[in-house]
């Protein structure tokens, strides 16, 4: 396979457009229980993009004057970003894609 990370597929306007073309229907309750796992996926993505943001207005970065609760969270925050810049933000704006296609897929 080549290219970079940025060229792999993503779905999300693939399907926003069946679903709002009416070809991805998915019943209530498995729709309410992945827009939920999403949500959350979506809720630790934002907390990683958070700690990358403030990373990287520190003055000095430097790991050993973080409190030690923070250490793991900034290291694999810093890290996701430095293997694979921008892809956080990227997934970020395919996590609201795939929820508002669920949510018009639903039904009861």
């Amino acid at each position: 396979m080549s290219g970079d990370a940025s060229s792999l597929p993503f779905a999300g306007e693939l399907f926003l457009a069946l679903a709002t073309e009416g070809r991805l229907v998915v019943d209530a309750v498995r729709a309410d229980a992945v827009i939920a796992d999403l949500e959350r996926t979506l809720a630790q993505v934002r907390s990683r993009l958070r700690v990358v943001r403030i990373w990287r207005q520190l003055p000095a970065r430097r790991i050993g004057e973080l409190p030690d609760e923070l250490v793991q969270a900034v290291v694999d925050a810093v890290f996701v970003d430095q293997l694979a810049p921008g892809q956080l933000e990227r997934a970020e704006r395919e996590l609201l894609k795939y929820i508002r296609a669920l949510r018009r897929a639903r039904v009861d």
